[in-house]
């Protein structure tokens, strides 16, 4: 009778420790899974926020500095160069707005500024036109590129332009209508797309020429979209805004 509680006890110790450990290990696995499930969520709360916080102040941004330059498009005491002057526009300061940039395909009140270079300074405020690449309206590739995600994505809907649809850039002197001619997706290596006859080294450009780019796809970029255009029209801007502006799409 004396041994039993002590074979008892040792037949029950080993049992109630395993199921200790057990228990602790489970406890710690889910805690650990708690963790990152939450840590995940929160990941995705800031990502998501960064996006919308990003994306609601280059709007912002982007709607004063457009009003301002339709404004001063608009100063009658501001010297307007001639509508058939072969300067279209001299070449601005790097991080200067000079154009304002419609796309009737991404809604009828599109309109988004367009500034002097591409870095990221330039791109988390608006469209950026390439250094060296062509002005609005010149003959040559006049190249601009914007982001797809955040920041005022003004080219989230760039892989839904279809060919000759219109893309329309608004400076002090003129209105100038591009239509869209074709697209592709290249890798970033790809500088070519930017040459005056994209992809064409040494081709000397008789056309004016757009060339737009945007990373692909979507939240990556491991690639770029490109979309190509040709200018249709050109227009004095006290004349108004072309109809192309108005068009539904």
């Amino acid at each position: 009778m004396s041994t039993a509680p002590a074979e008892l006890d040792g037949e029950t110790r080993r049992p109630r420790r395993e199921r200790t450990w057990g228990t602790i290990g489970r406890g710690v696995a889910g805690l650990l899974g708690e963790v990152l499930i939450t840590a995940g969520a929160v990941v995705l709360l800031f990502v998501g926020w960064q996006l919308w916080w990003t994306n609601a102040a280059a709007d912002a941004d982007g709607a004063q500095v457009v009003a301002a330059l339709q404004h001063d498009f608009d100063d009658p005491t501001v010297a307007q160069p001639e509508p058939d002057s072969t300067v279209i526009q001299p070449e601005p300061e790097p991080g200067t707005a000079f154009a304002v940039v419609h796309i009737p395909r991404f809604g009828s009140g599109f309109a988004r500024p367009l500034y002097e270079g591409t870095g990221q300074d330039v791109l988390a405020r608006g469209i950026g036109h390439y250094l060296e690449t062509e002005m609005p309206g010149e003959v040559g590739n006049f190249a601009i590129a914007g982001h797809r995600n955040g920041h005022g994505e003004p080219f989230n809907r760039i892989a839904d332009l279809l060919t000759g649809d219109a893309v329309i850039v608004e400076t002090r002197s003129s209105w100038f209508v591009y239509r869209v001619t074709g697209r592709e997706v290249v890798p970033p290596t790809q500088v070519g797309v930017l040459l005056p006859v994209p992809d064409a080294p040494g081709s000397v450009p008789t056309k004016a020429l757009l060339t737009m780019t945007s990373c692909h796809p979507l939240f990556s970029t491991k690639e770029r979209y490109i979309v190509y255009g040709e200018l249709e029209n050109r227009y004095p801007r006290q004349e108004g805004p072309p109809a192309e502006i108005f068009a539904a799409n």
